[in-house]
């Protein structure tokens, strides 16, 4: 696949200058911005990005635990950045740093209408849930994990900035019967998605990554391609279908019940205790306050799921 070439074809290189000149967006903190710089360069040698990572302290102490943890499943345990880098590779030790950093630049930033915990819990859900997908479709785990986890990360800025549109958009969600991104671009003619591949592209983040980002909202419409099927792009698209704060996808959860019907693989029962279990075991200070598996619980009490799908949705639920 040519990510170039589907960014190009997808996005707008002027999203950004649409954004309004007040909004402040997010800034990678400086230890991430050089070493995402440098991780690509031919000569690159790990010891000098050690160098570069040990400059920031709380990013040292959430790289010792994340390598550290259960749920990596390495037989070896690290004790320094150097030996945590080793361990896990440049290409595992760039998405790591690429997600944690960006978390770290969001969270600075507090939303009037985002709970951050509750934000953070989603996010990381879905990730766990993209991760486990892309499992099961062939494509790349770690990178449909970091897609999926950073998929919604300008919200926080962009509801503070639009408040009252946001805010309208929750009060009377029954108003629009599409997704957030809809809202968004029949209110603003961009949407979140765009405009966080857009900052993403022009922090040179991975172009497979800027592409999942861009295409989060596209639903089941990946699984139908014969070129995107078994590439994170699908995975992140079914995770950003997981409910949260903004209810961002109506009935999401409905329309992966029904998927269950055309993939033998998908088993959404199945995938909720599989992220649960793993959101439990990552210690990463996240609370799961909504266990996936609980929400799944919920569906059994609506009395007639199929009727909540479009034609053109059953139309998209092809066997996979």
């Amino acid at each position: 696949m040519d990510w170039t070439r589907y960014r190009e074809d997808r996005l707008d290189p002027l999203v950004l200058e649409q954004l309004p000149p007040t909004l402040e967006l997010p800034a990678l903190p400086h230890a991430v911005a050089t070493f995402l710089q440098r991780v690509d360069l031919p000569d690159v040698r790990i010891p000098d990005l050690s160098a570069i990572l040990e400059t920031d302290a709380g990013l040292v102490v959430e790289l010792l635990r994340y390598v550290n943890s259960s749920s990596i499943g390495l037989r070896s345990r690290a004790s320094s950045v150097l030996q945590a880098l080793t361990l896990l590779g440049l290409k595992r030790s760039k998405t790591f740093v690429l997600t944690t950093g960006m978390q770290a630049a969001v969270r600075s930033r507090k939303s009037r209408l985002i709970h951050q915990e509750n934000f953070w819990n989603a996010s990381l859900q879905k990730a766990l849930f993209a991760q486990q997908v892309a499992r099961r479709l062939g494509a790349n785990p770690e990178l449909s994990f970091a897609g999926s986890l950073l998929q919604d990360y300008l919200l926080p800025v962009l509801t503070n900035e639009y408040h009252e549109e946001y805010l309208g958009f929750l009060s009377d969600r029954s108003r629009y019967p599409g997704s957030l991104a809809d809202f968004e671009q029949a209110c603003f003619g961009w949407d979140h998605s765009t405009a966080g591949a857009a900052l993403a592209h022009r922090w040179h983040f991975p172009e497979e990554l800027v592409c999942c980002l861009l295409a989060h909202h596209d639903g089941l419409k990946p699984l139908a391609d014969l070129e995107l099927r078994q590439t994170p792009i699908a995975a992140v698209a079914l995770s950003a279908m997981l409910p949260g704060q903004l209810q961002q996808k109506k009935n999401g959860l409905q329309i992966l019940r029904q998927l269950e019907a055309k993939w033998a693989a998908f088993d959404l029962g199945a995938l909720a205790d599989e992220v649960d279990e793993l959101h439990d075991s990552m210690g990463l200070g996240v609370r799961n306050n909504f266990p996936l598996r609980r929400r799944v619980e919920a569906l059994e009490t609506v009395p007639d799921r199929s009727s909540v799908l479009t034609p053109a949705v059953r139309n998209q639920l092809q066997p996979v």
